[in-house]
């Protein structure tokens, strides 16, 4: 017991106190990996499941859609505990940090449970609920069951994931993460070609890596490697946990269930066009997924330190923490965006080079989100910094921004204008209506920020020991 509290003392100690640019660059670095092995994978399973032609590449968007679904509960009990974990450790106390991650984890077995119930009994309804035309649907429905069969370990890798990763653990999540994807990377061409199970094999590949990771993940916890302890007898009996919960995590949900909406929108909007649009758009969705997976790594670096040293009061690392991760975030996308714009058509081109029209399709919209890719580095990190320092309402805003209040009017209105030019042009429109939404919100926090600042320092200079000396 007494060399557990010594180690969480270090880590406090160590969170508050390590220079930000080095603290964070040694946080990020393992999310960074762990993220772009996910987002590898995802692409992966794009990259083989488009040998089998351009309807079993639409289908990988549709499905996607699902994924988003699953995500979002993940992500929104993974979040809610972890904002709350790194706070409650900044603030040393460990045993309601424990309270807080038991309940999420459990809670998220019962949620995936009851999705994978929900989806499995009205498959094909579902499907095309979420875009599927009548050539895409078979390859949607084959791929869709088994990932609903792992909904409940996929809702619950993501809050183990969040949980470690907000104790300061990122090489731990990367290591369960990491290894899962690798696994999934080699077990899909092995699934799809050589057993002959087509998109159903990628689907197997996906389901049992997750179960890897699911295991890898939980065993750290079980180990006892970690601040906070998994157990049931852990699990909060009253509502208000629960409740804090979700309201934390509420940003993130309203984020991936919208993505989750505004990806069927898209897919139902360019399904007008033919299953080269859907496939296109499909494909261009998963590149973006790679690309934002490093600036969410980095961010995800940036969550820990800035809810440690938010629970500690140690404002003036919250305003450091948030300068530095702001600045790597707009060179690091805007580097991107430039390579991305110049190699768009070579890109689409490694998915499905026999399908031109696919090519031309996906390189006009992958050119246009890199005009406004820069962008997503300000809408990013300000969602993140509001959600860890405990502003749901401001975080939820902005996550319902990009993909609801701004991107759902859009794929309405763009295409009815212009056709399938408005549907490539949409995200981009959004991404640049949320991020001016950003600025008036960011001087607002500051303000307050400064204003704790400088309450302590009033406090300090009242303190009897200062006045004595």
């Amino acid at each position: 017991m007494e060399q557990t509290k010594n180690t969480q003392q270090a880590q406090l100690i160590r969170m508050t106190t390590t220079p930000i640019p080095q603290l964070i660059s040694a946080m990020a670095v393992p999310t960074i990996i762990s993220m772009m092995v996910t987002s590898i994978y995802n692409m992966a399973d794009t990259y083989f499941v488009s040998k089998l032609g351009t309807s079993a590449t639409g289908a990988v968007g549709i499905v996607f859609s699902l994924m988003a679904i699953i995500q979002a509960i993940g992500f929104m009990l993974g979040m809610g505990a972890g904002a709350n974990v790194s706070r409650l450790l900044g603030q040393q106390q460990d045993q309601r940090a424990s309270v807080f991650a038991s309940t999420s984890f459990f809670t998220a077995l019962v949620f995936g449970l009851i999705l994978a119930i929900s989806g499995l009994t009205g498959m094909n309804t579902l499907m095309k609920m979420l875009g599927a035309t009548e050539t895409i649907l078979p390859y949607a429905r084959d791929y869709a069951s088994y990932i609903l069969f792992g909904a409940p370990i996929m809702c619950a890798s993501f809050v183990l994931n969040n949980v470690l990763r907000s104790q300061g653990k990122a090489v731990l999540s990367m290591v369960g993460i990491g290894l899962g994807g690798v696994l999934n990377i080699v077990l899909d061409p092995i699934f799809i070609f050589v057993f002959d199970l087509g998109i159903a094999g990628a689907a197997i590949a996906t389901l049992l890596s997750q179960c890897i990771s699911f295991a890898i993940l939980l065993s750290f916890f079980l180990l006892k490697k970690t601040s906070v302890r998994l157990h049931i007898k852990y699990v909060s009996r009253t509502a208000d946990v629960y409740r804090i919960i979700i309201q934390t995590g509420m940003p993130s949900l309203c984020r991936q269930g919208l993505a989750s909406i505004s990806t069927v929108c898209l897919n139902r909007a360019a399904a007008v066009y033919g299953d080269p649009a859907v496939a296109a758009m499909s494909v261009v969705g998963r590149i973006f997924m790679f690309i934002m997976s490093v600036m969410l790594g980095f961010g995800q670096g940036f969550q820990p330190v800035a809810g440690y040293n938010y629970g500690a009061g140690r404002y003036d690392r919250v305003k450091q923490a948030f300068r530095f991760t702001l600045t790597v975030g707009v060179i690091l996308l805007g580097t991107l965006a430039v390579i991305g714009f110049i190699l768009a058509p070579q890109a689409i081109a490694l998915f499905r080079k026999e399908d031109l029209e696919v090519i031309q399709i996906g390189s006009l919209a992958m050119r246009a989100q890199c005009m406004s890719l820069p962008l997503m580095a300000i809408i990013t990190v300000t969602n993140m910094l509001f959600q860890t320092t405990g502003k749901p309402g401001q975080a939820t805003f902005l996550a319902c921004s990009r993909q609801g209040i701004f991107f759902l009017p859009l794929i309405y209105l763009l295409p009815h204008f212009i056709g399938l030019l408005g549907v490539q042009l949409t995200q981009t429109a959004s991404d640049i209506c949320t991020s001016l939404c950003c600025i008036p919100l960011l001087i607002l926090y500051f303000k307050e920020l400064n204003e704790k600042m400088q309450e302590q320092q009033n406090n300090l200079s009242d303190s009897p020991i200062k006045n004595e000396a």
